[in-house]
């Protein structure tokens, strides 16, 4: 029976049979004991499938790792520490020492480092193009060792929304996978699978837990890519891999498999970036709400910005669903149910204006974080994207005077009045 996004967000990826219980078990251990020896060397050669040890993989991670490839729509999932071991592993699972990348340059400042600097250090390239970059410009980005190409569906906190059509087609054209991470709008608002990107990937620390009490990431493979088809560019996937006695991955787990797989046997084993059975247990029940508080986000996203954008201390206002955004007719395409619940905006006087403002503010708090049920404000030039120089804030879309307030789920009219007495305090 096909299942509408709420229901899968509320019974996706655990069905319980008589008498198992109804919520999600806590596996809450480190090692699974077998009658042989013969048998759990089945395991570790991947003959079997089967538990040995929660560094590997864990039935509660499982679970709901399961639950979020369905409501992405996608073949496969994996677990991860956080949003930043996602999005390493996604790309490190495929490209490499030699490689190269092609990234939009409106991203997380995070994850521009982790691609611009971390990476760089082992051996990996990466060229940034303006996600509204001409066709010419996107095709020229592109090298013989691409690997794959990275964009954010809305970017923390620039709010750009990707074109992921335009930039899956380019990604395709050239034999490589486009990678979305789809944090801010989840796959209630969008399923960019659905509009052809191969991977997908999550900080679940975001609205997926949306209670601040979990820190964590997935990898959903969409289970699309014909990696055979560019044998000569994936060679992890599509040749024998000698610390598992040669097994080929596309051969013994087809495309929908094999890419979750390699992550699993190859980096998790290697790396170890697992995410807990306790905060796994701790995002399902956030899971479990999705529907219901992305509707709430979105709603009171759009409400704060409108009251910022005709309000004469506020400079500039940035959210997609805002009418006459620049972002508007991207947000129309891709995420006609509404963004986020992120707004970007400069209050008029710069950077002083700015802080007066945030340590004004009574509901919302200053925080390092985002995507929560609390709003929460944040000046990312200080804080999150703080390791950026000007041009790769300017890249980013990043102005000094950016102010990221994310709405929670309170009531509209009283993060109004919050934001209008703490607006007062600056002269």
């Amino acid at each position: 029976m096909s299942e509408r996004i709420g229901t899968t967000c509320v019974q996706g990826g655990w069905r319980p049979g008589d008498g198992e219980p109804r919520q999600v078990p806590i596996y809450q251990n480190t090692t699974w004991k077998y009658d042989t020896s013969e048998h759990m060397g089945r395991l570790f050669d991947l003959e079997e499938s089967g538990y040995f040890y929660t560094r590997l993989a864990n039935p509660t991670n499982d679970a709901v790792a399961a639950k979020i490839a369905e409501l992405e729509g996608g073949a496969a999932a994996m677990l991860t520490s956080s949003g930043q071991a996602a999005n390493f592993f996604a790309v490190f699972n495929i490209a490499g020492a030699g490689d190269h990348v092609v990234a939009s340059s409106a991203i997380y400042g995070g994850t521009y480092n982790l691609l611009a600097h971390t990476m760089g250090r082992m051996g990996l390239e990466c060229t940034f193009v303006d996600p509204h970059c001409t066709d010419e410009e996107l095709k020229a980005a592109f090298r013989p060792n691409t690997k794959c190409v990275f964009g954010e569906t809305i970017a923390n906190p620039a709010l750009a929304v990707l074109d992921i059509e335009r930039f899956a087609a380019a990604a395709h054209g050239h034999g490589v996978p486009l990678i979305v991470d789809n944090t801010f709008p989840t796959p209630v608002l969008c399923r960019p699978i659905e509009w052809g990107a191969d991977i997908v990937t999550h900080s679940t620390t975001k609205y997926m837990d949306g209670h601040g009490a979990s820190v964590g990431g997935v990898i959903v493979d969409s289970g699309r890519f014909n990696w055979n088809a560019h044998a000569d560019k994936f060679p992890g996937l599509t040749t024998p891999d000698e610390s598992y006695h040669g097994v080929v991955y596309t051969e013994r787990f087809g495309l929908e498999g094999a890419y979750i797989t390699k992550a699993t046997a190859q980096l998790m084993r290697d790396l170890g970036s697992i995410q807990s059975p306790q905060n796994a247990f701790l995002i399902n029940l956030g899971l479990e709400s999705l529907h219901l508080r992305m509707a709430r986000h979105a709603a009171n996203g759009r409400a704060v910005a409108e009251h910022l954008a005709s309000h004469p201390k506020v400079a500039w206002v940035r959210h997609p669903s805002l009418e006459g955004d620049s972002e508007a007719a991207l947000a129309a395409k891709y995420l006609p149910e509404g963004s986020c619940g992120v707004v970007s905006f400069g209050v008029a006087g710069g950077r002083a204006a700015a802080e007066t403002f945030m340590k004004n503010l009574k509901l919302a708090q200053i925080a390092t974080h985002v995507a929560d049920a609390r709003t929460c404000v944040l000046h990312p030039a200080n804080a999150t994207h703080r390791q950026m120089n000007d041009a790769e804030l300017e890249a980013a879309g990043i102005s000094a005077d950016l102010i990221r307030l994310s709405c929670g789920i309170e009531d509209a009219a009283d993060l109004i009045a919050d934001i209008d007495q703490a607006l007062a305090a600056v002269e």
